[in-house]
């Protein structure tokens, strides 16, 4: 009986989303598994990959054969590198410790620029936010205090006091306007009926 370690169709249309299992190499694809190690969603970005490392290295060494995009989430999330230092301890070229120290240093590494890339993202998508709502980006600009170009401070605006008396002028010369509007509107009004 072959055993894969593949990935299995989840998701609805257009939205793939993925389990990563175990099976016997003649069942379906979306079908009967051995065991699940984990998840795969490439629509983020970066991709998620949520992945149970002890459980592939145990399939892994005991033969199972991923296929190929299994393969390199694999590698990607350090398994094969594990294989490798384990056979550099059976070789006698390292200790158990020194193994687990460099296993350890690797994956610390790999999660820290994968946590920086999702941060790198959720920047650009706030900065591609910002953009469509029209909000003024800060820019530096040699020699201007406060690295603001075109952008002029609620402080800078001086206040400008109307007088009471204009503040009414206006308001009545709005309301002459307004009542000329709805005269003219009802004169072709009446012209219709007369038709």
């Amino acid at each position: 009986m072959p055993v894969k370690i593949r990935l299995q169709r989840k998701g609805r249309k257009q939205r793939p989303f993925y389990h990563i299992v175990v099976a016997d190499g003649r069942a379906p694809r979306d079908g009967r598994f051995i065991e699940k190690l984990g998840t795969y969603n490439p629509m983020t970005k970066p991709a998620t990959i949520d992945l149970d490392r002890e459980k592939a290295f145990d399939w892994v060494m005991k033969g199972a054969q991923p296929t190929d995009t299994a393969r390199a989430i694999l590698r990607f999330k350090g398994v094969y590198f594990k294989k490798h230092l384990m056979r550099g301890v059976t070789k006698g070229a390292l200790t158990q410790e020194e193994a687990d120290k460099k296993y350890q240093e690797w994956i610390d590494a790999k999660e820290a620029k994968v946590q920086a890339r999702f941060e790198q993202t959720a920047q650009e998508k706030a900065e591609f936010y910002k953009k469509l709502d029209g909000a003024p980006v800060a820019q530096e600009v040699e020699g201007v205090e406060g690295g603001l170009d075109g952008v002029v401070s609620e402080e800078e605006i001086p206040n400008v006091e109307v007088p009471e008396g204009e503040e009414a002028a206006a308001e009545g010369g709005d309301a002459e306007a307004s009542a000329e509007e709805s005269a003219e509107e009802a004169a072709p009004a009446e012209e219709e009926k007369d038709a």
